[in-house]
């Protein structure tokens, strides 16, 4: 279904990862927070593996919000489509063509396996980027 066209309507975003277990789920979370009813918001993998990163789980909840009922989903999970914004996450050359108005790989390290203090530094630089992206998409709440 394609968004409503008009000042107004939905901004319709993507995070992608290789796993969607760490970064683009804690992305896709942060939309969602910072962004609410303005934005239609979804994360993937291109070789999703099947579960949330626990350590993902923790980070999140930290910040206020729960992954604990998020699910590691591939890019056939999605809704096909337009989307106003498209990030990409360490996925390189396996991360297959959606279609968006605007694309950015953010090249931010894959959080999988360090102690807990780098993975709230990645977690607060995925932060920053959404707010940043929300902003130049005129999303505010």
């Amino acid at each position: 279904m394609t968004a409503q066209v008009g000042p107004s309507r939905r901004r319709r975003l993507l995070f992608v990862c290789v796993e969607n277990s760490n970064r683009s789920q804690m992305a896709e979370a942060f939309a969602r927070m910072l962004g609410g009813d303005a934005v239609e918001v979804y994360s993937a993998g291109s070789r999703p593996s099947g579960a949330v990163n626990p350590k993902a789980v923790e980070a999140m909840r930290e910040v206020g919000d729960d992954l604990s009922r998020h699910r590691s989903k591939s890019l056939e999970d999605i809704p096909q489509g337009e989307y106003d914004f498209v990030a990409t996450m360490g996925c390189g050359d396996a991360c297959p063509f959606v279609r968006a108005r605007r694309r950015e790989d953010w090249e931010i390290p894959d959080p999988k396996d360090p102690p807990p203090e780098e993975f709230r530094a990645v977690r607060d630089l995925i932060r920053e980027k959404v707010q940043a992206v929300l902003a130049e998409l005129g999303v505010s709440r």
